[in-house]
Formats: C-alpha cells, sequence, structure tokens
C-alpha cells in the first residue's frame, strides 16, 4: 500500500469523484478526513472506510468561509497529528450563457470552485512546510484548459485553479511539498447530468458528447482516483506543477 502511515484529508470528499478519492487513498493505506458541506455524505464515506479496516473521521464544513477550515485542519490535525495529502474534490457549476448569467451566480461559482482551495492550501501548507514535504493534488476541469460554452465562469474559476496551483508548486517545492491538477473531462456526475437534462433531448446531447470522446463513453468517477493516488504518493516525488487530463481522449495536449 504506497499511502501507509500517510494522513489524507479529501476536500469534497462526500460524494462522486470525492468518494471515489477517498476510497482510493483510504485502499492503499491513507487514513482520511473527509470534508463535505452534507454531513451525512461525510459520515457515509468515512464509515465505507472503516468498513475496509481503515482509520477515518467525516468533518462538515462549508468550504467557502475561511474560518470554518482553519477550525476543520485545526481538528484534522488533533484527531491525526499531522496533514500529508490534501486533495480538493469540490466543486458546483450554473450552466447558462455568460451574457445572461448574474454576479450573486459568479460569486457562487467562484467561492467554491476557486476560493475554496485557496483556503484549504492556506491552512495546510504551513503544517506541511514545518512537517518538512506533502502532496497536494486540486480537482480542476478540462473547462479550466479548453473552455467550455455555457461555463464561463465555471472554467475560468478552474483554469485559475490550475495557475495557482503550478504557482504555489514553485514556492513550496523547496520543502518538498508536491503540487499537481487532475482535469476530469466530461464525467457521469450531478454537474454532468444537470447539464444533459431529461429525457430525449438529454439523451441525445449525451449520445453527442459520447460520439466526440474517443473512448466512446464519458468518463465515471472510479477513473479518476488512481492518479490521484500516484500522485499522492511518493513514486511522484518529482512530479509537480503538472496537469493531468483525465478525458478518454477529447482533449489532449498539443
Amino acid at each position: 500500500m504506497k499511502l501507509q502511515g500517510k494522513t489524507a484529508l479529501i476536500a469534497g470528499g462526500g460524494g462522486g469523484i470525492g468518494r471515489a478519492v477517498a476510497l482510493a487513498l483510504a485502499h492503499e493505506g491513507a487514513k482520511a478526513a473527509v470534508a463535505d458541506i452534507v454531513k451525512d455524505n461525510a459520515e457515509k464515506v468515512s464509515g465505507e472506510i472503516k468498513a475496509i479496516g481503515m482509520d477515518a473521521m467525516a468533518y462538515q464544513v462549508d468550504l467557502t468561509k475561511k474560518a470554518d477550515v482553519d477550525r476543520m485542519v485545526s481538528e484534522v490535525l488533533a484527531r491525526f497529528g499531522q496533514i500529508d495529502i490534501l486533495v480538493n474534490c469540490q466543486g458546483w457549476d450554473r450552466l447558462e450563457p455568460f451574457v445572461e448569467s448574474h454576479e450573486e451566480t459568479w460569486e457562487k461559482l467562484l467561492a467554491i470552485n476557486f476560493k475554496s482551495v485557496l483556503y484549504t492550501a492556506k491552512a495546510v501548507l504551513p503544517q506541511m512546510i514545518s512537517h518538512g514535504g506533502g502532496k497536494i493534488v486540486n480537482i480542476s476541469s478540462d473547462a479550466g484548459r479548453v473552455g467550455s460554452s455555457w461555463e464561463a465562469v465555471y472554467a475560468g474559476a478552474k483554469g485559475a485553479v490550475i495557475a495557482f496551483s503550478k504557482t504555489i508548486a514553485r514556492e513550496v517545492a523547496r520543502y518538498k511539498i508536491n503540487v499537481n491538477v487532475v482535469c476530469p473531462g466530461p464525467t457521469d456526475t450531478p454537474i454532468l447530468r444537470g447539464f444533459l437534462g431529461e429525457g430525449e433531448a438529454g439523451q441525445k446531447v449525451y449520445d453527442a458528447l459520447v460520439r466526440a470522446i474517443p473512448m466512446k463513453r464519458v468518463g465515471q468517477p472510479d477513473d479518476i482516483p488512481g492518479i490521484v493516488a500516484f500522485l499522492a504518493s511518493d513514486e511522484a516525488g518529482f512530479i509537480t506543477g503538472q496537469v493531468i487530463s483525465v478525458s478518454g481522449g477529447l482533449t489532449m495536449a498539443g
């Protein structure tokens, strides 16, 4: 188990990709702090981790509030002593043309998708620096790499996560802290379901999306954790500031 003896904080770990990541890290030997705004979801995933014989705690938190994030990190440190791995899995989107969007929506999109990443990094990094190392993996989106219609502010926020992660990677490399980004493509989550809509119209959009993906399917939450677990491990000790897409080939770096 490549993460034996490590402690991971999974922000947004109560469902979808976050749940899959939390379980994968636990299977690799990590103790897990599962943080989510929905208490029941965090507790359910924590229970699943305990059921495989690994230590876990659930924490209800609003990641858009810095004071709440600081309190969470303090309590996780009190429970486990250190945080070796931070994974930011939180996300939210509303699909609409930019010219029809409103500032209240922008603020929510930026708070959940970007500012929360600032808060968790600011809270965790001092402890990683004093401890002499750590791994941060931020889940962004291919929308942040290449843009995506009707997701202008979401794509902007996810692009900001990429730029922030690269910059922090440069700043903290001297402390043996690795910071990398994973960008899922279209993945079967509530966000995608909301985009597709219901009924025949939604199915047509889904079918067109599948045709555009070289591997001829959308991603599943379980497609993401493998690369996250690798980047969180000592095997990736010389990899930092990188952006890796998990999209079935829909987007490819030039």
